[in-house]
């Protein structure tokens, strides 16, 4: 199951608290964002496993690295460049696709070939239990909490790839991977041009509650998980929106007024917020484009190469 066995909890001596005895960290503790800004990130080496397609202007493979000892597993586009001049990169993370129907590339595939052809090197991890990487913990919220992590051990790989400019890095995210690229700039505080198209930006953990209505029990499971993390943490420790004054990089965002999944309502919402702490951000909005914004996609993507270029190039 998605969802962990919650097991007895021990009680603490308050005789060993008078006398400094230090309590045991709980286990999800080490993701609550102040935790992971504390923590150095050194990645590990971004291994090039097959080819999965050729083109004139770029070559797509199947690369892993290692997160935290778990491998993952992604897809890379690399352009075929001249000379040896290194490239920018542009980490893509995809939105909520089901297990069962998910394969490498899904939900960032056509905007990385798009940015793969303008000189960019893409990378899109599958993150764990898809793919071919690792599976995760049996913990939903470990699960959820740890794909930031995921995504800051890859930006700590760049490095290992000869064609690529590790200090020209930008973020292309689409929905719930707009909450996760929110979360790596809010914990990093790194300067990485991102562009988020329809991002889920509602604190957690509305930010999840707001989509059970699709589930089979119409989130029954996932409340009772809940009920019990909200017993042993404070979840705004997890939320981007208590956060959103750490990110220093510009933001590029894009917003549907026909999305049924991310109300346009909520990216205004983000861009107010976002524009009161003096953060650069440039806001489109799009008439009639749903959750993927088909009806402007082009417009989009071509904005997006753009916005890089000028950012990263």
């Amino acid at each position: 199951m998605w969802w962990y066995s919650h097991q007895e909890t021990k009680l603490l001596s308050p005789i060993g608290e008078l006398f400094g005895e230090k309590k045991p960290e709980k286990p999800l503790e080490k993701f609550t964002f102040d935790s992971l800004s504390r923590r150095e990130f050194l990645g590990s080496e971004i291994k090039l496993e097959r080819v999965l397609e050729e083109s004139e202007t770029f070559t797509s493979y199947l690369f892993t690295f290692s997160s935290d000892d778990k491998k993952i597993s992604g897809l890379i586009n690399i352009p075929k460049k001249i000379g040896n001049k290194k490239l920018p990169v542009i980490v893509m993370l995809r939105g909520y696709v089901d297990r069962g129907k998910y394969q490498t590339g899904v939900g960032t595939q056509r905007a990385g070939e798009v940015l793969a052809k303008s000189g960019f090197i893409t990378l899109a991890p599958d993150f764990l239990g898809y793919g071919e990487s690792d599976p995760p913990e049996n913990d939903v919220w470990w699960e959820r909490f740890n794909n930031p992590v995921v995504v800051l051990n890859l930006l700590a790989s760049i490095k290992s790839l000869p064609q690529a400019e590790p200090e020209k890095v930008g973020i292309w995210a689409h929905s719930n991977g707009g909450q996760t690229a929110l979360s790596v700039l809010e914990i990093s505080r790194q300067p990485l041009p991102t562009t988020l198209w329809a991002p889920v930006s509602k604190p957690f953990p509305y930010s999840v509650l707001y989509y059970t209505d699709e589930f089979d029990d119409e989130g029954k499971a996932l409340r009772a998980e809940l009920s019990r993390l909200e017993r042993d943490y404070d979840v705004r420790q997890f939320s981007i929106t208590d956060y959103f004054e750490r990110i220093n990089a510009p933001l590029q965002i894009h917003q549907g007024t026909a999305d049924e999944e991310v109300s346009l309502g909520w990216s205004d919402e983000l861009v107010s917020k976002l524009r009161q702490l003096k953060k650069e951000v440039v806001y489109y909005v799009y008439p009639g484009a749903d959750h993927n914004l088909v009806g402007s996609w082009e417009t989009v993507v071509s904005r997006d190469v753009a916005f890089f270029k000028e950012n990263l190039k």
